[in-house]
């Protein structure tokens, strides 16, 4: 067993003012930093500017859209881009659904 596969996954609630750093978040998700990396770097995470890249710090809306990904990609069997898709999609639904609740026409 390597030292990856007997971390404990990390718990709790992130606020936006912390940050984590790659290791935390990949630890949360409980994947290789590599995964992290690549999907930084695919443009999946951090797209709303909020990964500094020089230091790879995440916020909760990073952790949240990762645990997203990431179970999109094992459950379904879905590529990065596919996931990231998904993913996008859903937000906006989300995000036009409290608009019209906003608006009282739901």
């Amino acid at each position: 067993m390597n030292d990856f596969t007997s971390m404990q996954a990390l718990t709790g609630v992130l606020l936006d003012e912390s940050a984590l750093s790659l290791d935390e978040l990949a630890r949360a998700c409980q994947v290789e930093p590599d995964w992290v990396v690549r999907h930084v770097e695919a443009g999946l995470l951090g797209e709303d500017g909020s990964v500094q890249v020089t230091t790879l710090q995440f916020r909760s809306v990073d952790l949240d859209r990762a645990r997203r990904l990431l179970s999109l990609e094992r459950d379904f069997e879905a590529n990065e881009d596919v996931a990231g898709l998904v993913i996008d999609l859903a937000d906006e639904v989300r995000r036009l659904r409290a608009r019209l609740h906003v608006l009282g026409v739901e």
